[in-house]
């Protein structure tokens, strides 16, 4: 049995979920206490009190959380991969875990990257939102998208997470008038992200996080083949895992492809390691994976 371990990308977690994990879990204990001592202020304290789904305190939390339920499963259910994944958020977790960062500069490098997003949105592309929905078969999804071409609308598909479900950045202005066309084609109108991501318009943000934030850090070639979220390429090398960190800025996460890649490399067990509502639970992964969700509850569950 080959088994993958899979970063989720991060959707709005708050802090009472994770609460009983952080607090009697040693590792999780350890990686907060390290994470506080690299960031110079207590992590756990700033992400109990944040109000933003997507703080700086909150996404370093969400990154050591991933990163201690990996070795809870190691630990607890002799969990070894072969390889990993990190779709979206993910891929910064799947750097760590396989070794091509080391995690004090994960901690860092995430916060980082999280300063530069905010800063960047509070004066770029104003109104963008990044929108997600559900059971759109792709022709209907062509027409929509067909129609915001002819309308003049500025679009794009920022991720897509299985055949049917997809994320769409646009002017939030046009949400009203999408979810009134997903719901015509059978759909349904999920979460919407603000600030937006995964677009091709955002590359001035890439080249700031190039240049002030991973210009000075070192990428190891990782232990473990690490799968590219856009085309589920396997990545050997260091460069190769910070290219694919920057490149999430403008491209397109791309879960079935990563899941044929998966395939094709004879994984048939994915652990799913973090609070996920996405990429564990799709029909895509459930179809072709035994599926096993590491998260807080488990860990609960298995006292």
């Amino acid at each position: 049995m080959s088994t993958a371990i899979v970063f989720p990308g991060m959707g709005p977690t708050r802090y009472g979920e994770a609460a009983a994990f952080m607090r009697d879990d040693p590792v999780a204990r350890e990686l907060f206490a390290r994470a506080a001592d690299a960031l110079g202020y207590p992590l756990a304290e700033r992400f109990t009190a944040s109000e933003d789904d997507y703080s700086e305190a909150a996404q370093v939390a969400f990154l050591v959380n991933c990163l201690a339920l990996a070795a809870w499963a190691e630990r607890e259910l002799g969990v070894r991969a072969d390889l990993c994944a990190g779709p979206s958020f993910g891929g910064k977790a799947a750097a760590a875990y396989s070794g091509a960062v080391d995690f004090e500069t994960a901690v860092r490098m995430t916060a980082e990257i999280a300063r530069r997003t905010e800063e960047y949105f509070a004066v770029a592309h104003p109104g963008i939102v990044t929108h997600s929905f559900v059971r759109v078969a792709e022709p209907r999804l062509t027409e929509i998208l067909d129609e915001l071409d002819r309308r003049g609308v500025w679009h794009e598909l920022s991720c897509r997470i299985d055949h049917d479900f997809v994320m769409l950045s646009l002017p939030g202005a046009e949400l009203e008038w999408l979810d009134g066309r997903v719901r015509a084609a059978g759909g349904l109108s999920l979460y919407t992200m603000r600030p937006p991501m995964h677009a091709a318009a955002f590359a001035p943000l890439r080249r700031t996080v190039e240049e002030k934030v991973l210009a000075g850090l070192r990428f190891a070639d990782p232990r473990l083949p690490v799968l590219d979220d856009h085309d589920g390429s396997a990545l050997t090398t260091g460069e190769q895992v910070r290219s694919m960190l920057l490149d999430s800025f403008v491209r397109a996460p791309s879960w079935p492809r990563v899941v044929e890649a998966m395939l094709g490399r004879g994984v048939t067990r994915v652990c799913v390691s973090g609070q996920d509502s996405l990429f564990g639970r799709v029909p895509i992964t459930t179809r072709n994976f035994t599926v096993v969700a590491v998260n807080p509850r488990l860990t609960l569950a298995g006292r």
